[in-house]
């Protein structure tokens, strides 16, 4: 499509050959349509978009879940103004604790905390206060996830390369792309469509906004290929539905805010779309097809078809992979509204598996009760739950002893990051609070046996001794927990250490961000390469690492 930068002044000279066009191809063709946008209206949509896009800094004061302790900078833009609200990328927002700080276009900056991060699509909110905005008019900008369309003209916005500002024009080519796959044993969005343009962002710009000629943001920007100029975008539909929540919970910013709770329910399992050509190798009847095309909207091309079922699962021993949806669920955004309307209740599903007609009643689980919001510190290491998000990876039940970071005294006894831990000094080790419980009964000193699988080795356990060795300089074994109320989060004891403690250390509950630089050294900028396995190509999610010399690789 030509960009309409270059268009300037010759609209009128063009409008009778528009209509000659519009003519002719009346009979054979849809209508031909002019791109309608001026270099002036997309100047107009610039001036008001830009100043409302801040610049992110980052650091992630521990390693949580998918996500590494590091630095980095990426893009945000305000959405509502009123309320103080931020949107960018999941993987900026951070599933554990971080500190953020955002940057406005006239260089004033704010400290900003989290509000929400989406347990499986890629996008979260910063929560600020907008009165400490006192030099910049700026405006929110509107979601507008009905525009995007294919042909759609486009611009990036954000901080791209570590730019403060960056443009990058681009023209939306797909609305069905697969979920990017990013890394084996990290963050990956999936049971979702995502939108794809050649706009070439890089390292900084994940959370940009993808802006239309009217200046209302069609999509977010999170990620792209390193080998391609492929740019991905999320659609907004499920963060317009977040969104409209907390506009509900509150119509004006607050320091300590009402905890607000956005249903979203879950089957652990994932889901792909496949063309109709694949699924009838799968065994699909003819009829079938027939249904769901009529049933569908226009143009529809295939179906939902289970890709992996997580062990322990709702779905477990119910689907299978290759089992195909039938009826008129044939787009994630059903499916999704369905499962979110529909916690804690039975759900009937209608599936073909080898051409043959079944149905399943399933239990939709509560999505946040396998995100897991606490960990316990000990001796530097981070252990937690394990989450959906990893337990999909790995292929391992929620909610088992997952190490998200080994620290000091697991790293001396060579246990990996990812490792799960099945059983210490003997006992059987199936949930976090199993641990806490031995650990408690273990004194300073001991060499215990310790006994844990790895994803990459899963069908073999592996055995190593432990020296139970709490040093100096590390606090006493501590449980964080999340609190959606601030933003931040509040630390106890694991368990009385009495006869370990110093005289006068105060083990009350603090907020992490007056701990995070204990674990400033530790910080790493994760900048390691990432494979998309589907189609053996780089794929990265575009925050910016600290130095600013490349794209920050989760």
């Amino acid at each position: 499509m030509e960009d309409p930068m270059e268009r300037v002044g010759s609209e009128e000279e063009s409008g009778l050959e528009s209509t000659i066009k519009e003519d002719l191809c009346m009979e054979i063709d849809p209508p031909f349509k002019e791109n309608v946008a001026s270099a002036e209206d997309w100047r107009k949509a610039l001036n008001k978009v830009v100043p409302a896009v801040v610049v992110l800094r980052t650091t992630a004061c521990r390693a949580f879940d998918t996500e590494s302790a590091s630095a980095g900078s990426a893009t945000g833009f305000v959405v509502d103004k009123r309320r103080g609200i931020i949107l960018t990328n999941r993987h900026v927002v951070k599933p554990g604790p971080v500190v953020a700080e955002a940057m406005f276009l006239n260089r004033e900056e704010i400290t900003v905390h989290p509000l929400y991060r989406d347990p499986v699509h890629d996008f979260g909110f910063f929560r600020y206060d907008p009165n400490a905005i006192q030099f910049l008019d700026y405006e929110e900008i509107p979601l507008a996830p009905e525009a995007a369309c294919v042909g759609l003209e486009i611009r990036v916005v954000g901080n791209d390369s570590g730019e403060k500002v960056s443009i990058l024009a681009g023209t939306i080519a797909r609305l069905d792309r697969d979920a990017p796959q990013y890394t084996k044993d990290g963050y990956n969005d999936f049971n979702t469509f995502y939108l794809q343009a050649a706009s070439g962002t890089k390292g900084g710009s994940s959370g940009s906004p993808v802006i239309d000629w009217q200046g209302r943001a069609v999509a977010l920007n999170a990620g792209g290929k390193t080998t391609t100029a492929s740019a991905f975008f999320l659609p907004l539909e499920r963060v317009v539905r977040a969104l409209k929540f907390f506009q509900k919970g509150g119509e004006s910013y607050t320091s300590k805010w009402e905890v607000v709770s956005i249903p979203r329910g879950t089957l652990q399992a994932t889901f792909l779309h496949k063309g109709f050509d694949e699924i009838r190798r799968l065994g699909l009847q003819s009829e079938t097809e027939q249904m769901a095309r009529h049933a569908s909207a226009q143009g529809e091309t295939g179906m939902l078809v289970v890709d992996s079922v997580v062990p322990g699962g709702p779905a477990h021993n119910h689907l299978e992979p290759g089992d195909v949806l039938v009826r008129v669920i044939t787009q994630f955004l059903r499916l999704e509204t369905l499962l979110d309307d529909s916690v804690e209740q039975n759900i009937e599903l209608e599936i073909e598996r080898g051409g043959t007609p079944l149905s399943v009643q399933l239990v939709v689980q509560d999505l946040h009760s396998i995100t897991p919001a606490h960990f316990l510190e000990v001796s530097g290491a981070v252990i937690h739950p394990l989450s959906y998000q990893q337990a999909r990876n790995f292929r391992f039940q929620c909610g088992l002893v997952y190490v998200s970071e080994p620290g000091y005294m697991l790293s001396r006894a060579a246990v990996p990051r990812h490792a799960i831990i099945k059983k210490l000094a003997g006992e059987e080790i199936s949930k976090l609070e199993d641990l806490i419980s031995v650990l408690s009964k273990l004194s300073q000193g001991s060499r215990v046996p310790l006994e844990y699988i790895s994803y990459t080795d899963r069908h073999r356990r592996k055995f190593v001794l432990v020296t139970v060795d709490r040093h100096e300089w590390y606090a006493p074994p501590q449980i964080y927990t999340r609190d959606d109320s601030s933003g931040l989060w509040t630390v106890k004891p694991a368990f009385l250490l009495e006869f370990m403690l110093p005289s006068g250390v105060n083990v009350e509950a603090t907020h992490m961000e007056h701990i995070h630089a204990y674990n400033h050294q530790g910080l790493t900028d994760g900048a390691t390469s990432m494979e998309t396995s589907s189609e053996h190509a780089s794929a990265v999610l575009h925050s910016q690492n600290e130095t600013g010399t490349g794209s920050k690789i989760k």
